[in-house]
């Protein structure tokens, strides 16, 4: 039957839905160690990235690949984006605490912000080019400017991915199975878009300035 052949739309769904699985498991078992987590997300996006592109070849194998290749970048990422978390958290936590709480309420959500966009873009960009982490940092940042709709359009999708997630016990529990490596997913199909458009220009993501002069939209 053609409905379940391995050209249909259900087969295709499925052994991506699969390969989905595959990868959650590998991204969390590596980011056990907590420290790890950076290197491990690198590696997540360095497959998912093959996804989008239709061009990945055994998941293990490359997964291992992407771990190797990025940890470098990836380990320090990693703690950096721990360290910005808690930091947004610790303010948001003050805010509710303190009397006047406005001032801590504003430099929570613009510290938010800006932390947001340093990070929305960076694994993706570390696993495709070859850049410093301050210059990954600042083209992730200018990357979601210039595409503003864009990547408002990706963290609303990614918004409800979580709110999908933790919806209720059920949910919380297929999250845990499923839940991180559809968002790398998620986040890669937008930064390869991106990128593709980024890439006609030639050295624009390797040059901070050339990312912030180029439109892209």
């Amino acid at each position: 039957m053609k409905f379940f052949s391995i050209d249909s739309p259900l087969y295709k769904f499925m052994q991506r839905l699969t390969d989905v699985l595959i990868l959650n498991i590998l991204w969390l078992l590596f980011s056990l160690p907590i420290v790890t987590i950076g290197c491990s997300t690198a590696a997540a996006f360095s497959v998912a990235m093959k996804f989008v592109d239709e061009s990945e070849g055994h998941i293990w194998n490359d997964f291992i690949t992407g771990f190797k290749a990025n940890w470098k970048q990836g380990l320090p990422l990693g703690l950096i984006s721990i360290v910005a978390v808690i930091a947004v958290y610790l303010d948001f936590t003050i805010a509710d605490q303190v009397e006047n709480s406005l001032p801590f309420m504003i430099v929570g959500f613009l510290t938010a912000f800006f932390l947001l966009f340093c990070l929305l873009y960076v694994f993706p960009l570390i696993v495709r080019y070859e850049n410093t982490i301050p210059k990954s940092l600042k083209n992730s940042f200018r990357l979601g400017m210039k595409h503003i709709g864009r990547t408002f359009l990706l963290l609303i999708v990614v918004a409800l991915e979580l709110l999908l997630i933790f919806w209720n016990e059920i949910t919380l529990f297929v999250g845990l199975l499923i839940g991180p490596a559809c968002i790398i997913y998620t986040i890669s199909g937008t930064a390869m878009h991106i990128f593709r458009e980024t890439e006609k220009d030639p050295g624009a993501v390797s040059n901070p300035e050339k990312l912030h002069e180029h439109d892209g939209q």
